[in-house]
């Protein structure tokens, strides 16, 4: 799965990578997104050639749902039921969206504890997840804009470390995959792929990553392990 993230660019630089400039929200760098937060959400417009940036909730609720307690249970959408979940099954096939990141972490279990490693695409560049992401209305009557990231089996970089990995889009492919006029889940299934394990880096964290308040560059500075834990590696 994933469950925690980093987004660590300025708004603009953003915005200049994705070739998108309207983001109305404020944002500032983050080193720890957790489950249910606000995180940035990339889409195309359904008639034009021109992406759009804005912030939704990270916990995809089904337009069809009558509340939001089960958010916290679809941040991650597996690629290869998606199709078939009801949650995932339309947004799969109509709303399909790029979510921006230069991270993200997963935990190694080692006896009763558990060591954080942060997941880079080369040395830290940006990267898009790939998401989906649903309208909610909730009892206010406000709607209510929420996602979820696609995960996939686990490349040779992320194998050492858990058994699942996210879904991480080539650029070449972010045009077809948020192509509105693109609706054949078979296609759209074919970019549900492990991303290319000699394009990534990984390298173990602080336990500081595993409590949410702690949203800072030292959440993902490498840090020093014992021998044992490091020939995971070697």
């Amino acid at each position: 799965m994933c469950g925690r993230f980093r987004l660590s660019r300025r708004k603009q630089i953003i915005e200049e990578h994705f070739d998108t400039a309207d983001w109305q929200d404020d944002w500032n760098p983050r080193y720890n997104i957790a489950p249910t937060q606000p995180i940035a959400v990339i889409r195309q417009h359904p008639r034009e050639p021109v992406r759009h940036i804005s912030t939704m909730r990270w916990g995809l609720i089904p337009h069809w749902a009558k509340d939001s307690s089960g958010a916290a249970s679809t941040i991650n959408a597996r690629s290869e039921t998606a199709a078939t979940k009801p949650a995932f099954r339309d947004p799969l096939k109509f709303r399909r969206c790029l979510i921006p990141s230069d991270g993200f972490y997963e935990w190694k279990r080692n006896g009763t504890s558990k060591q954080p490693y942060c997941f880079e695409v080369n040395d830290g560049e940006l990267f898009a997840f790939a998401g989906l992401w649903d309208g909610w209305k909730n009892p206010e009557g406000q709607w209510v804009k929420t996602c979820s990231i696609l995960t996939t089996s686990p490349n040779a970089v992320t194998s050492a470390v858990h058994d699942r990995m996210p879904v991480i889009l080539p650029k070449d492919h972010y045009y077809a995959w948020l192509d509105p006029g693109m609706t054949d889940v078979q296609v759209v299934s074919e970019f549900l792929k492990p991303f290319d394990p000699s394009l990534m880096r990984c390298y173990p964290v602080s336990t500081r990553i595993n409590r949410v308040e702690n949203d800072d560059v030292e959440c993902s500075r490498p840090v020093e392990i014992p021998t044992v834990q490091n020939q995971l590696f070697s």
